[in-house]
């Protein structure tokens, strides 16, 4: 069954806060710790798990708690066909989806890496497999392998129904089986969609003054 993807105007800004753990409390847990701290450890932290199993989320997370303290944060991605040079004003440096860097991005991720440690800065990395398996040049591969690695899961699907329900007892909205099962099978299923998906709706409902059932679902999507 085909899925629906999500209105851009859903967008909204992550937060460690509104990420919904389950089994990848041990890598939340750390990332609160470490970015939350004044002194966090130059020690590498590489995060890898398949599609939304939440690992740009956290990156993001962390970019924007780092931002609110006044820090300066280094990005990267694969979507930068050439990245900058490193600035010793950046108290972390951020990569994200490593295992698709091209050549170009793997020498400024390398710059990058090398810079952070000898000047004792942050380095939070992220990728679709685990070190090993990574096919990138030897010496960025090792490097993002030797510090804290955690491997993410993506949600089951009790497990999104469990907190699907519990965001909407939060708002005051119930959400019938029918609904929720609709949302799973016609969405896509990563979770951070299906929590916009839901503020959406939330939102459409009061302005509709309508209880949230299939009938507004399509009401909503029609009128986009």
């Amino acid at each position: 069954m085909k899925q629906l993807a999500l209105p851009i105007a859903l967008a909204r800004v992550p937060s460690l806060d509104d990420f919904c753990a389950g089994p990848n409390e041990p890598a939340l847990a750390h990332l609160r710790l470490w970015a939350g701290s004044p002194t966090r450890s130059p020690v590498p932290t590489y995060l890898w798990g398949p599609p939304a199993s939440g690992k740009t989320h956290l990156l993001q997370a962390v970019h924007q708690l780092l931002r609110s303290q006044g820090a300066l944060v280094g990005w990267m991605d694969a979507s930068m066909p050439e990245p900058p040079s490193f600035d010793e004003r950046w108290a972390v440096v951020l990569m994200d989806d490593v295992h698709l860097y091209s050549a170009v991005q793997q020498h400024a991720a390398f710059a990058w890496f090398v810079s952070a440690q000898a000047l004792q800065r942050g380095v939070l990395a992220a990728g679709a497999v685990q070190p090993a398996h990574l096919q990138l040049r030897e010496d960025l591969r090792t490097r993002l392998g030797w510090g804290h690695v955690y491997g993410l899961q993506v949600l089951s699907e009790p497990e999104r129904r469990a907190v699907l329900r519990q965001e909407a007892d939060a708002r005051g909205v119930f959400l019938g089986d029918e609904v929720m099962d609709w949302m799973l099978t016609r969405f896509s299923r990563d979770l951070g969609s299906l929590m916009q998906l839901l503020e959406q709706l939330d939102a459409y409902a009061l302005q509709t003054q309508r209880a949230i059932t299939i009938p507004l679902i399509r009401s909503m999507l029609e009128n986009e």
